[in-house]
């Protein structure tokens, strides 16, 4: 660049930046530029920038007959309103004009950005356009203007129902447009979360409007059919003919291209099962949700995915026989995420059968020969619950087990299947051809067995098979002389272990060995249930006789039944009934994570009172320390040299001036000292409050101490 150029941009000065160049476009005499500066603004918005400070010169372009310049304008007003809630009402005049123009698009738009603006003061404008919308000869103004009552009814509820608004509503639940309805039950619906008048009735879903939803199903878009299935589901029906004919109406929605679709459509389709008469209609049923539940699985989205096995795991505990065909649909894909390859892995052992658990097997073992330590964990316990759910599959599921300690090896691996073998030693207790299949493994892989459960796995092996032990003596002494040195989990089992050995093998040769043990457990441990049960064993051994003692612990516990996690029966209902929900995602009912606005509101009174008390309490106290400091030192004397004697009314003035102390004078008061500042001022009291004759001096040391220990 020449010298010249460089000295003419110099004198030119800075430039005027980018909301100088906005501001200027705004008020442009040219339409083109005002357009292009709206547009310009909205990207600023968009993408963060704060232009606030533009708002009178963008509000002046509300006036247009260009709709898209009014849609950009609209969107900016809704943005910035609450921040200029005065310039706002500027506006209204044009959005009563707009909910008159002839283009009904003009009309909706005008609606819907009254109601989206949430200002106290635009709900007295809101009257007339409101009112004329909804009764507008347009269905898409009608539908609009029923959101828009919604919103109102968050504003201003009772105005809502004074003018009239809410009943309007309900009446468009007879409209002849399906959208109109849909949106009109969408409003209603969040009318009802809003409401906390127990004695306004906002929607009964009766006989008569479950034909009219039924009737509008098929005509609405995929929200309007969410909405509308969503109430279906809360439709307790009474009689078996109608359930039948509502879950026929309801069972081609199940093809829809939408999942939230096909979740709600099945959502009512199993919430009315139980409705039906025939068992063989239930059946038939059943198999139609196959094929929609595979597609959830085959989304291409993986957090869609993710949703719908959460809910297909929901539906499998209820009806464990709806995917018993559909084994191969849940295998792991390479390139599944993690989260996805944990939840397919729960419902394949909750679709293992005898038919199928030769192939189950063999697809867990490349699982557990992964390298995702979850993964592979996830993979151990799943081929243990295959062989404890399926009697016939056990010894093909302990030899994949024994297999993989053997070849891939590794703690991780050697710990968590030897806690799955002694699982499964509890599911068959007394087989012989188990107990010398998976005793002599995990003997042999003692010393690799680091985590507890795995320890207290081999404990307890100890304690209930001690003749296919070898060297059971040595074994149990050096769990005994390290037993201080174990968690409390592996102590309890020490304990059960010894004591069982002492009753099966010889009493007399162990004997020894338990009186240590039980000595250590109620002498030097700290742990309150391992002392527990020390006692409780000692005074068992002790006070009961020998048949006893050997009926009772050489007793066979009743084996377990599964390890494959299962819901509570109510918790099961409440997630059957808020299937494709957010509780479906979490497994929680949605009582147990969502508090409601009345909860909010008593929370928040009981914190301000208790603050109230609180501060009262504080107050009341350093009331009374300031009165007992006084009957050794008058507080109110600040004369070293002449203290004035306490009357027979001292404490009574000393309350009233504590009282003036503690609370918040309304005007400042001027000093009466000039070089001292008394008691009176350090609080922030007026200074009338002191005695007249009280003489200004600087207090002592001691008064300073207690001031701050009282502030």
């Amino acid at each position: 660049m020449s010298l010249e150029k460089k000295i003419i941009n110099f004198l030119k000065g800075p430039k005027k930046g980018e909301a100088y160049e906005l501001k200027a476009g705004l008020v442009s005499q040219y339409k083109h530029e005002r357009k292009d500066a709206i547009q310009r603004v909205i990207q600023a918005m968009t993408i963060g920038k704060d232009v606030s400070a533009l708002f009178p010169d963008v509000l002046k372009n509300i006036a247009t007959y260009d709709l898209e310049q009014k849609k950009l304008v609209y969107l900016y007003l809704m943005n910035y309103a609450k921040s200029n809630p005065e310039l706002c009402i500027l506006a209204v005049n044009t959005f009563v004009q707009d909910t008159e123009d002839p283009n009904p698009l003009v009309r909706a738009l005008a609606i819907r950005t009254m109601g989206c603006i949430r200002v106290e003061r635009m709900v007295d404008y809101m009257e007339i356009p409101l009112r004329r919308t909804l009764e507008d000869d347009n269905p898409y103004v009608r539908k609009t203007a029923a959101i828009c009552v919604a919103k109102l009814f968050d504003l201003n509820a009772e105005m809502c129902i004074e003018l009239g608004f809410f009943d309007a509503l309900k009446k468009l639940l007879q409209d002849l447009n399906p959208m109109v309805v849909a949106n009109a039950l969408n409003a209603l619906h969040e009318i009802k979360d809003m409401n906390h008048d127990q004695n306004l009735k906002v929607l009964t879903v009766d006989a008569d409007l479950v034909k009219l939803l039924l009737a509008c199903l098929n005509e609405c878009s995929e929200w309007g059919r969410i909405t509308i299935l969503s109430y279906l589901a809360e439709y307790p029906s009474p009689d078996p003919e109608e359930t039948l004919h509502l879950i026929e109406r309801v069972i081609p929605q199940l093809q829809h291209v939408n999942p939230s679709v096909v979740l709600s459509s099945i959502k009512v389709v199993v919430h009315h099962l139980d409705g039906l008469a025939n068992q063989a209609q239930k059946t038939s049923f059943l198999k139609k949700l196959s094929a929609p539940m595979v597609s959830l699985v085959s989304l291409p989205i993986p957090e869609a995915q993710y949703v719908g096995l959460k809910n297909i795991r929901i539906i499998l505990e209820k009806y464990p026989s709806c995917l018993s065909k559909e084994l191969r649909v849940f295998f792991i894909k390479y390139s599944d995420p993690l989260y996805l390859k944990l939840e397919k892995l729960d419902i394949l052992i909750r679709l293992a059968s005898d038919s199928n658990s030769a192939l189950l097997l063999s697809e867990l073992k490349e699982y557990a020969m992964e390298f995702e330590p979850t993964l592979i964990t996830k993979a151990v316990h799943a081929i243990g619950a295959v062989a404890i759910k399926l009697s016939d599959s056990v010894i093909p599921a302990v030899n994949l087990l024994v297999t993989l300690m053997d070849q891939r090896g590794g703690e991780f691996i050697i710990n968590e299947s030897s806690v799955i073998l002694t699982q499964i030693l509890r599911r068959y207790p007394g087989r012989n051809d188990l107990i010398t299949l998976i005793v002599p493994v995990i003997s042999h892989h003692v010393e690799q067995l680091t985590s507890n459960p795995a320890l207290s796995g081999y404990v307890f092996l100890l304690g209930e098979y001690p003749k296919y032990f070898t060297s059971l003596r040595e074994k149990l002494q050096l769990l005994t002389d390290e037993f201080l040195e174990y968690d409390a989990s592996l102590q309890l089992s020490i304990i059960t272990a010894v004591v069982k050995v002492c009753a099966k093998v010889n009493k007399t040769g162990y004997s020894l060995l338990l009186q240590a043990v039980l000595d250590k457990a109620t002498k030097e441990c700290d742990n309150a249930d391992v002392r527990d049960k020390a006692f409780l064993y000692w005074r068992f051994l002790s006070s009961s006789s020998q048949d006893e003692q050997d009926r009772l612990l050489n007793a066979q516990l009743p084996p377990i039944k599964t390890i494959i996690p299962s819901f509570n029966p109510a918790v099961l209902e409440d997630l059957i009934n808020e299937l494709s929900t957010l509780s479906s995602v979490y497994h929680k009912p949605a009582s147990t994570f969502i508090v409601s606005d009345e909860h909010k509101s008593k929370e928040k009174k009981s914190r301000r009172s208790s603050n109230k008390s609180d501060i009262s309490d504080l107050a009341n106290i350093a009331k009374q320390e300031i009165i007992n400091n006084a009957k050794n030192e008058n507080l109110l004397d600040f004369d070293d040299d002449e203290p004035l004697p306490l009357t027979s009314s001292g404490p009574t003035s000393a309350m009233d001036e504590l009282d003036d102390l503690f609370s918040i004078p309304t005007t400042p008061q001027p000093k009466t000292g000039a070089s001292k500042q008394d008691i009176m001022d350090l609080f922030g009291s007026s200074s009338s409050s002191a005695p007249s004759s009280m003489p200004q001096a600087k207090p002592t040391a001691k008064i300073n101490s207690d001031l701050l220990d009282l502030i």
